[in-house]
């Protein structure tokens, strides 16, 4: 296990090519939440995601070890991807990035724009990861975890470090959970320097591999699966960060998809923020009130790199910018009437009257969304 030391000497190691993002009150989501909301800006770090933190902190340790210049290997769908691409490139490290075929277009021109070459390669991720793993065998490349590795945890816990000294008044901390690396981090650091504040994991409801996992004590492995929020959409855990989230985390929560679209859509409407799915359930559990404790809740905003075709972003983004007051949001990707590629989302918002009722069906319709009214 990795402990406030490890976290200190990777905050010196990247500090000089990172950002510390900042802190921010709402008030308006304080008054939803009954409670202070502080958000932690973590979309706004480079690459748009807290995993640069711990990609870095990796690879520049290959440097210091004096492998020469080894090529980097990594597997991912997009964030961890980015952060291990830009890694590479700050170090001046070749880097392949094995990709599923399905991945997002911009995520994967993305990781290209920093000198990757990307390998598209099966259909899920654990396809890319085989075949990552495969490429190291061969070449002798240096893999780079997601999570499950020292050197990645202690980078991710800088946000605790940063957390500590920009936070003073939260009591709680609500923290996206994957693979469980940024959770591990960040409970790692607040265990030592803000002990008193209650570190909570969120995890998906229809990806919940550390619930799981701390129930039986063991990690567990999912079967499947689903959920809109692909960041956390993890099957399993590893042995690293349960023993972690065993020691240092008050508790693990999830939340429902449509209380994370319910999240998502105040984050752009109340606090002009956009980020990705994954980012947004630190903030809908506090607003469903799995958050212990009555003080200043914290939600870390893990990253904002939306796809440009999911349409629910680009909804979020259109009601956000028709300052509509919205009273509930419902999200439903299951449906006779669905297809595999459909989403449908109940959405209750005011307006003012009629017309203004049919210049927001107009407007959402003129950008491509199929709008029913409900009678």
């Amino acid at each position: 296990m990795i402990d406030l030391r490890d976290i200190e000497d990777a905050r010196a190691t990247i500090g000089p090519v990172l950002r510390v993002t900042p802190v921010t009150h709402s008030h308006s989501l304080s008054g939803l939440a009954g409670r202070d909301v502080l958000l932690k800006g973590e979309q706004l770090q480079r690459t748009g995601s807290f995993k640069i933190r711990g990609a870095r902190n990796f690879v520049a340790h290959l440097e210091e070890a004096g492998s020469g210049r080894p090529e980097v290997v990594a597997a991912s769908a997009g964030n961890h991807a980015q952060g291990v691409a830009l890694a590479a490139r700050l170090s001046g490290l070749p880097a392949t990035i094995f990709m599923p075929a399905n991945a997002a277009l911009p995520k994967v021109e993305a990781t290209r724009s920093y000198g990757a070459t990307v390998l598209l390669e099966g259909a899920v991720v654990d396809d890319a990861m085989a075949a990552a793993r495969d490429h190291a065998d061969r070449t002798g490349a240096v893999l780079v975890p997601p999570f499950d590795d020292p050197l990645v945890v202690a980078g991710q816990g800088t946000v605790g470090l940063e957390l500590a000294e920009q936070a003073p008044r939260a009591t709680a901390v609500a923290v996206p959970v994957g693979g469980g690396g940024l959770l591990a981090g960040v409970a790692t650091a607040l265990a030592t320097t803000r002990p008193e504040v209650k570190v909570v994991g969120v995890e998906a409801a229809g990806a919940a591999a550390m619930r799981a996992s701390l129930d039986a004590g063991r990690c567990v492995t999912l079967d499947s699966v689903a959920t809109m929020a692909d960041g956390i959409a993890v099957r399993c855990v590893s042995d690293l960060t349960l023993a972690h989230a065993q020691a240092y985390v008050h508790d693990v929560v999830t939340v429902t998809e449509e209380e994370i679209s319910q999240a998502l859509l105040l984050l752009a409407e109340r606090a002009k923020v956009v980020v990705e799915p994954a980012g947004a359930v630190g903030l809908a559990a506090i607003l469903a009130g799995r958050v212990p404790g009555t003080g200043p809740a914290l939600a870390v905003l893990s990253g904002g790199n939306v796809d440009p075709p999911g349409a629910l972003a680009a909804l979020t983004d259109a009601v956000a910018k028709m300052r509509l007051n919205v009273l509930s949001v419902e999200h439903h990707r299951a449906g006779l009437e669905l297809g595999v590629d459909e989403v449908e989302v109940l959405l209750t918002v005011e307006t003012r009257d009629p017309s203004h009722r049919h210049e927001v069906v107009r407007t959402l319709r003129d950008q491509g969304f199929n709008v029913e009214l409900a009678r």
